[in-house]
């Protein structure tokens, strides 16, 4: 990593209008100033809210902030306005910090990003509390592309999606406020358990009457949901997914889905069949332009070669874990432009069951040689799609899989161990989940946006365990 120094506040601002970056939040020292000028050097701690428990049921979602809400030139005095000064800020496109950084939060909207030796007014008439980012990253708020977050992770990941609807709120209420604290601010949850939801009464995926809770709700995060995976008869234990029988059904049960109010469609291309996908390409792609026609996008679980494939032939617009391409499959991923979500995490995760459980798949030395040899395939997957040029983002698969909701910076660790710098990595669990999402606003920092940004202690694009060491997010603020 080579770090830029100080640059004028010309150069700077002409940076600052283009890039897209993030960072900051929690446990703070802090100066209330009641003009523009330089904090004294006192500061008083102040602890940054955090979700509740559960999101009443009455309440009423206010809007989500957009540009549109940007301040005015001229600050009231009832604005809440927010000085994080003198860090450093990583946007994921480059291996270049931008050092000297200062960034100016009124109301929740970033109103000017600029050099901290080169300020100029931040505003008269209103209380400015300043916050020293001095020796911090200033990072995106973070989208894990690959979620579920009704469920809660752990060994046996796959029995708790048979919980009752009531539990698996509860669970997705407590991995709301995970996803905050470890600076997440997106979620892309691809499958939830289909039941009764016991706030709306509606029986349909339960993530998808959390999104419409939560929406708009300070401190939740941002999601975009799936609805229930829709797998072929026998692909996964009875009752936890859609299942169907034939093309025309697959295509019938996605549209369904939409009619659920999904935002996307997530499709099994894992079947019963190990070396077979469970559906033809011709198949796949009747739902891909179905769902297309509706406006919404087609995402598809393909851990085996054989899903991947007909995935990447057939069109949908992602390929979840990806654990087996070839050079082939990624060729015609990058010329279709079919991401890919990778969540190499999970085999860390598995590793680790060895030495805490009992559990045959996980501790004896069968099982432990079967994920490591999984494990290898899929870093050498992530390594050709790299080379091919697909897009990646990153996704922890907690809940879904056997990790957690604060886990993502896991697999930004877990992708640069595969293969790609660390500031590609950061790319990937910020601005490329944003571009997945169709999200201009998930995964980037700008003038204008919403001050959805963490700080973090360290340098993210040469070590992505900095991505551990969040102490303040900007949107719990």
């Amino acid at each position: 990593m080579t770090a830029s120094p100080s640059v004028s506040r010309r150069r700077f601002l002409a940076w600052s209008a283009a890039a897209s970056a993030a960072a900051v939040a929690a446990c703070v020292p802090t100066t209330v100033l009641p003009s523009e000028g330089r904090p004294p050097t006192s500061a008083t701690p102040v602890t940054a809210p955090v979700p509740s428990g559960s999101a009443a049921p009455n309440r009423k979602p206010a809007p989500i902030p957009t540009p549109s809400t940007a301040p005015s030139p001229s600050p009231a005095a009832g604005r809440r306005r927010t000085l994080y000064r003198d860090g450093a800020l990583a946007d994921g496109r480059s291996d270049r910090l931008r050092l000297g950084v200062s960034i100016l939060v009124e109301d929740g909207v970033i109103r000017w990003i600029r050099p901290a030796d080169d300020e100029g007014p931040t505003g008269r008439g209103a209380q400015l509390r300043v916050i020293d980012a001095s020796g911090s990253t200033l990072v995106p708020g973070l989208v894990d592309a690959h979620s579920h977050l009704t469920m809660p992770g752990g060994a046996r990941w796959i029995d708790r999606g048979f919980d009752p609807p009531e539990r698996l709120v509860e669970v997705a209420e407590a991995n709301a406020v995970l996803l905050g604290r470890a600076g997440v601010r997106w979620a892309r949850d691809v499958g939830a358990p289909r039941g009764r939801d016991p706030v709306d009464g509606r029986e349909r995926a339960l993530s998808l009457g959390l999104r419409d809770r939560w929406r708009g709700i300070p401190g939740y995060p941002m999601i975009r949901a799936a609805g229930t995976w829709i797998t072929r008869r026998g692909s996964l234990p009875a009752g936890l997914t859609v299942e169907v029988g034939s093309g025309d059904a697959l295509r019938r049960a996605a549209l369904g889905q939409l009619e659920d109010g999904a935002d996307l469609v997530k499709l099994y291309l894992d079947g019963p069949d190990t070396d077979h996908a469970p559906w033809s390409v011709a198949e796949v792609r009747r739902v891909v332009e179905a769902v297309h026609a509706r406006g919404a996008r087609v995402t598809a679980h393909a851990s085996r070669l054989s899903g991947a494939r007909v995935g990447a032939e057939a069109g949908v617009d992602a390929l979840e874990h990806g654990f087996e391409l070839d050079a082939d499959v990624a060729q015609t991923m990058a010329e279709k432009g079919v991401a890919l979500v990778s969540t190499l995490a999970v085999f860390r995760s598995w590793l680790t069951f060895g030495r805490t459980t009992r559990l045959p798949r996980f501790a004896t030395e069968d099982g432990r040689r079967a994920i490591r040899e999984r494990q290898e395939a899929a870093e050498a997957a992530i390594r050709i799609a790299n080379r091919a040029g697909v897009a990646i983002a990153a996704g922890t698969d907690f809940g879904g899989g056997s990790t957690r909701a604060n886990q993502l910076a896991w697999e930004v660790e877990a992708l640069v161990e595969a293969g790609l710098e660390p500031w590609q990595a950061l790319g990937a669990a910020t601005w490329r989940g944003g571009e997945l999402l169709g999200e201009a606003e998930a995964g980037v920092i700008h003038e204008g946006g919403p001050a959805d940004f963490s700080l973090v202690h360290g340098d993210p694009t040469s070590d992505p365990t900095a991505l551990w060491r969040v102490w303040h997010v900007a949107w719990l603020d």
